[in-house]
């Protein structure tokens, strides 16, 4: 027999089959050899002993495949509900269960399930949302994994409706984190079979839901952000042109002035008070006074007028009448969309408040609403921005070192050395995923920069000549990786640059990077650099590749966008190399000029002004 480390091999089956043929034949004979008997018995042991201990290493190794599949799909898709499925997909396959759920804390602090599938690759529809809702709030509320390996017999769960009612029995559920907080839920099972699921399979559940609920906690911030921010600059823009008479400026004391000033006038109020809701504990701080009361304004409208706290907590508006004893009093709630009051404005007057002065008053508060909430909004907005800018440059730096780590660990363990193909392959592909994990988070970094306005240009003295060498050596490993011809025509005697050496270094790279990697093997890849006019030199990179569309020239360079071939999606990318390089050289203070045809090639050409 072969030592236990090694693979069983088809003569070792040969072997085993012949002995046991033979044993057959002693025992029809009724002339058992025991010593003979006791060796097979021994090798079959061994022999089952090994089967095991493959299946079980074939099984770690689908997890660390799936494990590395998943890492890609995560990374894939802008789409969440694509990539959540597929997620579940992988789940389902690698611990075999019938069915999979991932279910997120809604706004009540209960489960909303996002994706639903089955063995099939199916979705399931809300009527096949049947599933131990009592484990999944157990995983939810404290926040540990749970497995059970036959439910109907497990005295923590084997009461519960649900188990009895759907037959429950295998069945594993872990938290998602994200933050520190769990988000949500992940939850598999299986009607059928009892003990289908171990701590192997539980530990590789949590590992696909620590990196699932990163990405899905990053996407949703995202795209979460990203909408409300799209969503209340729209309204800035229209508030701009539709309702100009009212704010001619998005200066929201200037808005809150001529309203409180308009509605005391045509309210014949002695005076008048507009306060925002501020601070914690909630104050009512007075921001605007019209009028005289007679001594100094209130600063805090809530314990000069304490019936301001009924008007916040009903959202509708008070009037007090003096009936000739006092001032009437008007407070009327200046509210949100969301029907939420953000401030009061608060009127007195020697006489009772009419209804038409009542209804006034309502009407010129909520058209001003709309005004003052937005010239916040847009403070928020541009306050938000910054910080989603500064987020992305802090992600992309706080990821640098994790990855260098990874890598780290990953040659050493090559080093190592005593692994087996299989093994070494994985950790080729951890490699590979760092070094294209590198140029997002460089990509990234850059992004954050940019939008900033933290982004630079260390402008020096630069000979083209530098410039050319520095894209040759950047670039032409990757070239004769994908067989190309690469040829430079430089026009002779070119003078200086004043410019960012390093910044043009990387837009000629990125140029070059696109064209070799968007052109099919063995294609020609051209480098020219050119006296434009006597003040500018123009640098251009032209291929043979698959070129560009009119409608794919006009997307180009949108964060994040990249064509929907299969040619293009084959290609490592991200869709943020070409808008980096373009905001690279129009800080330059030129434009990337495109001449494309389809199938056969396109060029990219900008200019750098000459050292004078």
């Amino acid at each position: 027999m072969t030592t236990n480390n090694q693979p069983i091999n088809d003569q070792e089956m040969v072997n085993l089959r012949h002995n046991i043929n033979m044993l057959r034949s002693q025992i029809q004979a009724g002339r058992v050899d025991g010593a003979f008997l006791a060796k097979q018995v021994d090798g079959l042991v061994t022999f089952l002993e090994r089967v095991d201990s493959e299946r079980k290493q074939r099984k770690k190794e689908g997890r660390f495949q799936a494990l590395y599949n998943v890492s890609r799909l995560l990374g894939s898709s802008l789409d969440l509900q694509v990539v959540l499925d597929q997620v579940m997909d992988a789940i389902i396959h690698l611990t075999g269960a019938e069915r999979g759920f991932l279910m997120l804390r809604d706004d009540d602090g209960g489960l909303a399930v996002k994706a639903a599938r089955n063995l099939d690759q199916k979705t399931l529809t809300s009527e096949d949302f049947k599933f131990s809702r009592t484990i999944a709030n157990q995983v939810l509320d404290g926040g540990k994994a749970v497995l059970t390996t036959n439910a109907q017999e497990d005295p923590r769960f084997a009461n519960q409706a649900s188990i009895v009612g759907q037959a429950l029995r295998s069945i594993m559920a872990t938290p998602l984190r994200a933050r520190g907080t769990v988000i949500g839920v992940i939850y598999v099972d299986n009607r059928m079979m009892a003990g289908l699921f171990n701590e192997d399979d539980l530990a590789a559940l949590d590992a696909f839901a620590t990196q699932a609920a990163v990405t899905l906690d990053n996407a949703r911030l995202f795209s979460e952000t990203d909408e409300q921010l799209s969503a209340r600059v729209e309204e800035l823009q229209r508030l701009r042109r539709l309702d100009r008479q009212l704010n001619e400026t998005l200066d929201a004391n200037k808005a809150m002035q001529i309203t409180l000033e308009w509605v005391c006038r045509l309210s014949e109020a002695s005076s008048g008070h507009l306060g925002l809701v501020e601070g914690e504990p909630p104050q009512v701080r007075a921001v605007q006074h019209y009028g005289d009361d007679g001594g100094e304004p209130p600063q805090v409208l809530d314990e000069a007028f304490p019936a301001v706290h009924d008007v916040l907590a009903s959202g509708k508006p008070l009037t007090i009448d003096g009936n000739g004893t006092g001032s009437s009093i008007a407070i009327v709630p200046v509210l949100r969309e969301a029907k939420k009051a953000f401030g009061v404005v608060v009127l007195k007057k020697s006489s009772a408040f009419t209804a038409e002065q009542q209804d006034l008053i309502e009407r010129m508060v909520a058209r001003a609403a709309v005004a003052i909430e937005n010239a916040r909004l847009y403070d928020a907005v541009q306050a938000a921005d910054k910080a989603k800018s500064e987020f992305v440059g802090i992600v992309a730096h706080d990821l640098k070192v994790p990855m260098t780590s990874i890598a780290g660990y990953a040659d050493l363990t090559l080093l190592q050395g005593g692994l087996t193909e299989r093994q070494i392959e994985f950790l080729h592909r951890v490699k590979d995923t760092v070094k294209r994990m590198a140029v997002l988070v460089s990509d990234l970094a850059d992004i954050s920069r940019i939008e900033s306005g933290h982004f630079y240009m260390n402008e020096s003295r630069v000979r083209v000549a530098d410039i050319v060498q520095g894209v040759r050596d950047s670039t032409m490993t990757q070239m004769q990786e994908y067989k190309h011809t690469y040829h430079e025509e430089i026009e002779p005697e070119l003078p200086d640059m004043r410019v960012d050496y390093y910044r043009l270094i990387q837009v000629l790279t990125n140029l070059v990077s696109n064209a070799y990697k968007y052109t099919p093997d063995g294609g020609r890849i051209t480098f020219r650099a050119r006296r434009a006019n006597n003040a500018r030199i123009e640098f251009s990179v032209a291929d043979t590749g698959i070129g560009l569309t009119k409608e794919h020239i006009a997307k180009l360079g949108t964060k994040f966008w990249r064509a929907e071939d299969d040619f293009t999606r084959s290609r490592p990318g991200t869709g943020l190399g070409f808008a980096i390089t373009r905001s690279l050289v129009e800080q330059m203070g030129s434009q990337i000029q495109i001449e494309s045809e389809v199938g056969r090639g396109s060029t990219f050409s900008f200019s750098i002004p000459a050292e004078s």
